[in-house]
């Protein structure tokens, strides 16, 4: 008997049919690549930002203007490393065997790399030597410049650019704009998951970066649309789907896209034929119990009084009045000079997601598994 794939992903991109709606957002960064506009792309994590560049690039690859080329540097703590992992990306792109690739090569080949390929997914791995800082900074101009020679437009979706501002180099901001505001055949998508930092960095007029972009703000998919995507998905492999179910889903994950699509999947895995609410809670139930050593270690990880104030947060679900004296007194959580404190210290960890609005700021447990699952036991 073979086997069903489950359809309900929880990391890459397979196809369009297997990726929820987001049109929309797919049709403006479009319109800025065929406009000559870079973009700032903003998102909390776990909300499906990189899940969003392989459907726009997966619309790129369906015509013939565009070549794209995505490269995560999260893992970046230098401009060394973001030369390395920029250079990975464009031999994954443009491999030996292809004409651009092999011009590629021979850039390379003057800065006489260790060129290894990773055992398990074949990808190509650098290693580069620098005798000066001077050397890297030409690297990086060398690298832009080849892309931009090339006859067809380039697409750069840079993940998690925010990370530059860590890096022991202290002029990176204004090397890459530097770079970047030469060429003219190199369309970037500068995407990031820290709001306050990608925004000082693309907003304030002192920044190398100050309006050199548009933005494009990822908010959760409407619910409906969320909705009729997981009845087709799970209709289409003989599932039925209980409307209370499928409210309880979008509310208990609340309406985030990782979160939504991983209680989705494990239903998938346990549903014979229909999915009611039980099904669903017991889903839920399972992926709490999957990430408890990872909850375990946040405690161990926190103070005590870091560790209340993440619970109370937890169980008010989200807190607009973060110092009342409501919300201090219902936990006894210390005074509100403390709390805000406190707080600043979590949304630092990324362990508490701060929102800002017209009217008010709010935060929430940023891991929706963690919050519900600290509301379940405490």
């Amino acid at each position: 008997m073979v086997e069903k794939y489950n359809p309900f992903l929880i990391k890459g991109y397979k196809s369009a049919e297997l990726f929820c709606d987001r049109k929309n957002e797919v049709r403006q960064l479009y319109q800025h690549a065929q406009n000559g506009i870079d973009t700032t792309l903003i998102s909390p994590r776990r909300m499906g930002k990189t899940g969003l560049i392989f459907r726009f690039f997966d619309f790129l690859e369906n015509g013939k203007n565009f070549k794209p080329i995505y490269v995560d540097i999260y893992s970046a703590r230098s401009l060394s490393d973001f030369i390395k992992l920029m250079s990975e990306a464009i031999l994954k792109q443009f491999p030996g065997t292809t004409s651009i690739g092999k011009k590629f090569f021979n850039i390379l080949k003057s800065l006489r790399p260790l060129v290894s390929y990773d055992y398990i997914s074949g990808e190509p791995q650098l290693q580069i030597a620098y005798h000066t800082e001077g050397e890297k900074q030409q690297t990086l101009q060398s690298l832009l410049t080849f892309l931009d020679s090339q006859k067809i437009k380039i697409v750069l979706a840079i993940d998690e650019f925010q990370q530059i501002t860590c890096f022991p180099e202290k002029n990176m901001e204004a090397l890459l704009r530097t770079c970047i505001q030469r060429l003219k055949n190199v369309q970037f998508i500068f995407c990031g998951s820290r709001k306050d930092i990608m925004t000082e960095m693309f907003s304030s007029a002192k920044r190398p970066f100050y309006t050199s972009t548009q933005y494009l703000v990822l908010d959760k998919i409407d619910r409906e649309a969320y909705a009729d995507f997981i009845v087709k998905i799970f209709r289409k492999n003989g599932i039925i789907v209980e409307r209370n179910a499928l409210d309880f889903t979008l509310e208990w994950t609340k309406g985030y896209t990782f979160y939504t699509q991983s209680v989705c999947n494990m239903a998938f895995s346990l549903a014979r034929g229909k999915v009611d609410i039980e099904l669903v809670k017991k889903s839920c139930a399972e992926l709490l119990k999957n990430n408890e050593a990872a909850f375990f270690q946040y405690r161990k990880l926190l103070t005590l009084a870091q560790w209340e104030v993440l619970i109370a947060i937890a169980k008010e679900g989200e807190v607009s009045q973060l110092t009342s004296k409501s919300f201090i007194g219902k936990y006894n959580i210390g005074s509100p000079a403390d709390v805000r404190r406190i707080t600043k210290a979590l949304v630092e960890k990324e362990l508490v997601l701060e929102t800002l609005t017209k009217t008010e700021t709010t935060y929430q447990v940023y891991d929706v598994f963690l919050s519900r699952w600290l509301e379940r036991e405490y």
